[in-house]
């Protein structure tokens, strides 16, 4: 079978990559002798989440949502939250691995397609978690938010993309991800296909519509190589 698609972007954080935050800030937090329990991690989101939106949308840059998220603890624990950060993005490329699916989906995709990361996620996790993973030599281009200085959805990260890729055709390019406004929206304004990566049979919403939706990566490897 012949795909449809010369070029496949992923996102990276809970569509190629497992993300276990509440793991990693369990163990970020064990090395200052804090015990976090899950209601630090309920509090932690209520401040974490808006800040995410307001990342996305161009309100606060990387640097921002990195430190403010970790106020509150630095207060507390009397370090700097650009401490506290690094930290945390060190325990998280500790405990990750790649999702069920993914290392057989890229195996067979390699050779038949060009593979690509658009990732909001941060410089200093992506490139170890690559690394460790085995990744690195499999994706080209990575482009990171935080290098570019725009996040997801916004039109210029693809935009940057396309020409790091040489400006392939858009029918030509599909972008696989698990959000469904930074990834399947930020796809459809950049004019590509899109497929959204839905691990939970969530609904669709806000009229955001993919090209298709698959429930495991096992199930987005049958879609593109039969």
């Amino acid at each position: 079978m012949n795909l449809p698609y010369k070029w496949i972007l992923f996102d990276a954080d809970d569509t190629l990559f497992s993300f276990d935050a509440f793991a990693g800030l369990k163990q970020m937090f064990s090395g200052f002798e804090f015990d976090f329990s899950l209601d630090d991690f309920s509090f932690y989101q209520t401040i974490n989440k808006p800040l995410w939106i307001d990342y996305q949308d161009g309100k606060i840059s990387a640097k921002e949502l990195q430190n403010n998220r970790f106020i509150p603890w630095a207060e507390q624990l009397k370090v700097d939250t650009s401490t506290l950060n690094s930290a945390f993005l060190n325990a998280m490329a500790d405990i990750c691995k790649p999702l069920p699916g993914a290392r057989e989906l890229v195996d067979g995709l390699t050779g038949k397609a060009n593979l690509g990361i658009i990732t909001n996620g941060f410089t200093e996790l992506q490139q170890i978690r690559l690394e460790r993973t085995g990744f690195s030599g499999a994706f080209s281009p990575v482009v990171i938010s935080e290098q570019i200085g725009q996040a997801k959805p916004h039109v210029s990260i693809f935009e940057h993309a396309f020409s790091l890729m040489g400006g392939p055709r858009k029918q030509d390019i599909l972008m696989v991800g698990d959000n469904l406004h930074s990834d399947i929206l930020g796809g459809i304004n950049a004019g590509i296909d899109t497929c959204w990566l839905n691990h939970h049979g969530a609904e669709t919403s806000q009229g955001i519509t993919p090209n298709y939706q698959v429930a495991s990566l096992a199930e987005l490897k049958t879609l593109l190589l039969g």
